[in-house]
Parts: C-alpha cells; sequence; structure tokens
C-alpha cells in the first residue's frame, strides 16, 4: 500500500504530509485552498481536485482537517470518502473530533468492506514538524497493525485505545488536561513578572521540576516572548473543550477546570483571537485584549 491521499494541509497537516512524502509514499492530495498545497505539490505530491477523486485513487485515505462537520461531510456525503473509496481501503481521521461520530464513521465503512479508524494526535506543530506527534488510536488491531509504518512516519508515541472511538476520547482526557494547565502556565508567568522575577529563567527553574509540561516548555517561553502565532488555533481547541465538555456532561462527570478554560478562551475569542495560538491565553490574564 504506497498510495496515501492526504486531506486538510493546515499547519499540522502539511508537515505531516511531508513526512510521507519524505518517506517514499505516492502522495495524492486535497485541501479547500490549494494555494496551501503548493509547497507540497513542489516536493511531488499530486493535486486531487475533490474528495471523491482522491478516494478512488488511494490505498490509505488520511484526514486532518478542521471540525466534526467537515469530517462527516469529508466522509459520509455522497461525494465523500466511504461512497467513492477503493475497496479494502484504509480511511484514518485524524482529526480531533467526536467520538460518536468516529464510530458512526467506522460502522458506514465497515458496511462498504473499508477499514476505518480514528487517529487524534498531539504535539501542536513542533510534534509534526519534528515527526514526534503522539497518535491516539481508535479501531481494530489487525487494522491497527497494518497502517502503524504510516503512523511511524509522522509520530513516536502511538498506542491503540481500544475500538472505534476510543482515539477521540482519548484525545479529549489529553485537551481536558491541557485546558487547566494553560490557566496555570499563564498564572504562573504572570506571577513570575510581578514578583520582578525574569520569567525566562523562571521558566529554567520550575519546567523541569514537577511542574514541568509540554505547554511550559514549549508555549511558555511564547507567552514571554508576546508571540501568539498559531501552533494550534485557538478556535480548534475552543471546539475540543465544547465537546469534552458535552461528553463528560453526558457521563455525569464535574469538569470544573475543563469549564473555566473553555470559558476564557470563549471570551478571548469573542474579542477577535480566534485565529491565534492557545498560548494567546496569557493575553487574558495581561487585559492586553
Amino acid at each position: 500500500m504506497t498510495t496515501i491521499g492526504f486531506i486538510g494541509t493546515g499547519v499540522m497537516g502539511k508537515s505531516m504530509a511531508t513526512h510521507l512524502l519524505e518517506a517514499g509514499f505516492d502522495l495524492h492530495i486535497f485541501t479547500r485552498t490549494q494555494e496551501k498545497a503548493k509547497p507540497l505539490l513542489a516536493q511531488g505530491a499530486v493535486w486531487e481536485d475533490s474528495v471523491s477523486s482522491l478516494a478512488q485513487k488511494a490505498d490509505i485515505v488520511l484526514t486532518m482537517v478542521g471540525y466534526p462537520k467537515d469530517v462527516e461531510s469529508i466522509y459520509l456525503d455522497a461525494n465523500g470518502i466511504i461512497a467513492n473509496a477503493k475497496p479494502g481501503s484504509y480511511l484514518i481521521d485524524m482529526t480531533t473530533s467526536d467520538p460518536l461520530l468516529a464510530e458512526r464513521i467506522y460502522s458506514k465503512a465497515k458496511e462498504k468492506g473499508l477499514h476505518s479508524m480514528d487517529a487524534p494526535v498531539s504535539g501542536g506543530d513542533v510534534g509534526a514538524k519534528n515527526g514526534t506527534l503522539a497518535i491516539m488510536a481508535g479501531g481494530e488491531q489487525a487494522d491497527f497493525d497494518e497502517v502503524l509504518p504510516v503512523f511511524k512516519k509522522m509520530g513516536e508515541n502511538i498506542v491503540l485505545q481500544g475500538p472505534a472511538g476510543a482515539g477521540q476520547h482519548t484525545k479529549m482526557a489529553n485537551q481536558i488536561t491541557i485546558a487547566s494547565n494553560m490557566i496555570g502556565v499563564s498564572e504562573a508567568i504572570m506571577y513570575a513578572k510581578k514578583a520582578g522575577l525574569d520569567p525566562v529563567r523562571v521558566l529554567k527553574s520550575i519546567s523541569t521540576g514537577a511542574a514541568g509540561s509540554w505547554s511550559l516548555s514549549n508555549l511558555g517561553p511564547r507567552m514571554i516572548k508576546g508571540d501568539s502565532d498559531p501552533g494550534f488555533y485557538m478556535k480548534h481547541f475552543i471546539k475540543d473543550m465544547t465537546i469534552a465538555l458535552r461528553n463528560a456532561q453526558e457521563m455525569g462527570l464535574k469538569t470544573p477546570g475543563l469549564a473555566l478554560s473553555l470559558e476564557l478562551y470563549q471570551e478571548l475569542a469573542e474579542k477577535g483571537l480566534e485565529d491565534r495560538g492557545t498560548q494567546a491565553l496569557i493575553k487574558w490574564f495581561e487585559g492586553d485584549i
């Protein structure tokens, strides 16, 4: 299986697709804005004019789009992936989406003799560029084993979490952890500044101790520099937290940290920051909005 179709070449998808090209796969791509695909086309990727055209040619289809509504349309519409994929194809959605939608896609795919997995990722633009993403998979063991060599070109921590939907549930746990952590990172930096300390030096001390986290080490320095360029869009994090909160409520689970983080991010989005990176949360604490 050497022909891979990749849909969605945004901040993270572009780097993920690049690794597949560099690994020698025959890569066909489709994205809503062809301009964004030009660097990949220059490296040898093949442009497809539609989702259906891509699905008809690929042995493996990978998707990395924005929202559950995009995933639903791409997979389940009459001109979508499932209706047009080659028999026996592997369909892998790497978008952070709704676990129930992942289960629906799996069922519809299976009816047509297709293999479906949900495999959201974590690691942001840095992990995508370095090929070190954490990949959280949901689906069947045999399908996971078949596509593992492809996953290994994009990530390092690759775990099959359970049946369809399990990858998305795992990503919700990931986002819940980050939600409260981002509040803590913002507060810690602001505390250091108010105390008259050098926040860069403070980060050097606390990032390797018990307070250490990916967000502290990778996004903390961006916060200090005032760099809010998106490695992961605020609007997409709001989408993720909304899905997580809804699922938690349906489980009867209280998540006050998640709820507070969502509230703060929504306030920033309403003030025009939805296309900034998640590290722009510190602007709420600075009052710089």
